[in-house]
């Protein structure tokens, strides 16, 4: 069978939030543009997503962003998180100081699509990628089959939005470049999640409820509107394998306002929960989103990042492709936008996956509920980091008593994500101190490494 051969400027590799945000923002700059989705057109934007998005995320004016938001956004009155102590059954109210939102995953995924379309490109669904076009080191396209023809699309350059454990890495020959190869299973979560349609309206639809496992991971429930409830959990793939179906059942079954409630959807997915990839750029080739690891590690929040990384990504892209130049050195600041700001925040809330691989759930659930809920938010979401005053400080000694050992670690991880921080705000400009950098870097993890005993996670 003779394989076809399209051509465009730019080629980029699934259509979720990184994806369409690449794609639309390198069309919206003049570039010949094609995006690639495995899924058929009405099922394009159907991904696993806990729905949630804290803070008024502010997207890359690229798209109509009103009509996303009127749209897609079903419940922005989220002002508060919700801690369930799995122990005692009791919960703690966590006021966010900002207003949050809860999307339709499935609506906010179709606009993002068709707003992409929209804005000049091309896009191909039911078309498969399995493998890069890649002669002399740099990538020049991508092979696929679309609805059963084999075909092959030429590039300047690709950007893969493919999600968590790309395929396209384990395609590319990435030897040539700093691109982060050190990935494995470990790194990452595997989550399922539900939407269920309540009968009475739930008394907490201002607020995300989080509930931690035995497994390094957490149930989450957050309310699309009062009656209707994204619920899932994940749990590390470190961990012994859950049944994620029957765990979660098995809790929907043991909370009253769930009563008679029925299933709309369900879907699993995997999702990186580690540090986004230290660079994510080599010739002829980009990672943005899940395929970067552009996700909060401790949340699962990913859409934000995804917002961003693909954005960058195509305005550096566009730049090169212009210049005829697509090599590493040219799309490294690309690297430097990612890791100097979200890149940052995200590479310290690791820290406190790591701290917590080293510790039983009890001991964890323990010390959280004794730490003040803002400065709990700072530690996993706003900051990475976070701060106390002498009140509090002695408040949260007495309430954490017989727990000081571990209380005290955690102050010291608390002060290596600081150190951690400035390392990352001093990324490189360049490829060339890249090696310097990681050593910096490396000598902060080999503390935490050495304070909580847990085993090297990279």
């Amino acid at each position: 069978m003779t394989t076809a051969t399209e051509s465009y400027d730019m080629v980029v590799v699934g259509g979720g939030t990184g994806g369409c945000f690449a794609a639309a923002t390198a069309a919206r700059e003049g570039l010949d543009v094609v995006l690639l989705e495995r899924k058929s057109e009405d099922e394009g934007g159907y991904i696993a997503c806990g729905d949630g998005i804290k803070g008024k995320s502010t997207f890359p004016d690229v798209i109509d962003r009103d009509r996303l938001r009127d749209e897609a956004f079903t419940n922005e009155g989220i002002t508060r998180g919700v801690f369930e102590n799995p122990q005692t059954g009791e919960s703690i109210d966590i006021p966010f100081n900002q207003t949050g939102a809860v999307v339709d995953r499935y609506e906010y995924g179709q606009i993002l699509l068709d707003e992409t379309g929209r804005a000049g490109v091309d896009i191909h669904y039911d078309t498969v990628v399995n493998d890069v076009v890649q002669p002399n080191g740099t990538v020049e396209g991508v092979t696929a089959v679309r609805d059963g023809d084999p075909l092959e699309y030429e590039s300047e350059l690709v950007i893969d939005a493919a999600g968590a454990l790309s395929v396209l890495q384990d395609k590319t020959d990435l030897s040539t470049s700093t691109f982060d190869t050190n990935v494995n299973y470990s790194q990452f979560c595997s989550a399922y999640r539900e939407v269920l349609e309540v009968p009475e309206p739930v008394d907490w639809d201002d607020a995300l409820v989080f509930k931690p496992t035995e497994e390094l991971g957490y149930l989450w429930y957050f309310p699309r509107s009062s009656t209707e409830i994204n619920a899932g959990l994940g749990f590390q793939m470190t961990q012994e394998p859950v049944e994620l179906v029957d765990v979660l059942k098995d809790d929907i079954a043991n909370r009253a306002e769930f009563a008679g409630a029925t299933v709309k959807n369900k879907l699993g997915a995997a999702l990186p929960t580690r540090r986004p990839y230290d660079s994510a750029v080599h010739p002829g080739y980009m990672a943005v989103g899940d395929a970067a690891a552009h996700v909060n590690p401790c949340t699962g929040g990913g859409i934000p990042g995804a917002a961003k990384a693909g954005h960058w990504a195509a305005e550096i892209a566009a730049e090169a492709i212009s210049d005829g130049d697509v090599g590493e050195a040219t799309l490294w600041e690309y690297n430097r936008r990612v890791q100097t700001d979200f890149g940052k925040r995200f590479a310290a809330m690791d820290l406190y996956n790591i701290f917590g691989t080293a510790h039983e759930l009890d001991e964890l659930v323990s010390i959280i509920t004794s730490i003040p809920g803002q400065q709990l938010v700072d530690a996993i979401g706003k900051t990475g980091t976070a701060n106390m005053s002498l009140g509090l400080k002695l408040k949260t000694l007495v309430e954490t008593f017989g727990h000081w050992d571990t209380l005290y670690e955690l102050y010291k991880i608390q002060n290596a994500a600081t150190s951690l921080k400035d390392v990352y705000d001093s990324y490189p400009d360049d490829p060339d101190h890249f090696a310097a950098w990681q050593s910096e870097r490396d000598g902060v993890m080999d503390r935490v490494y050495d304070i909580t005993g847990a085993d090297p996670k990279y």
